[in-house]
């Protein structure tokens, strides 16, 4: 688990990138999850499920349904992180 002091954004996207199977070039901060990298429920759950083991937090269904970009992301596991420290 890492540390939740600071969400190294360039891990998260790995994470993201790893958990969706894309490269990660492709999980740009402003790239729509559902129109540019195909997510759907199950792949946001994957996803979903890849951050709260790397960062130790919880992350509600209806938290992750609204997260349309990386940058939508990051700022939520941030503030979950620094929520926790």
């Amino acid at each position: 688990m890492t540390s939740t002091q600071n969400v190294d954004k360039e891990g998260l996207r790995e994470i993201v990138a790893d958990a969706l199977d894309v490269p990660v070039a492709s999980v740009t901060d402003d790239a729509s999850f559902v129109e540019d990298l195909g997510v759907d429920s199950l792949l946001s759950l994957e996803v979903m499920v890849s951050i709260e083991r790397e960062y130790g937090i919880k992350l509600a269904e209806e938290e992750t349904a609204s997260m349309g970009s990386f940058a939508e992301v990051w700022a939520l596991v941030s503030a979950k992180a620094e929520a926790r420290s």
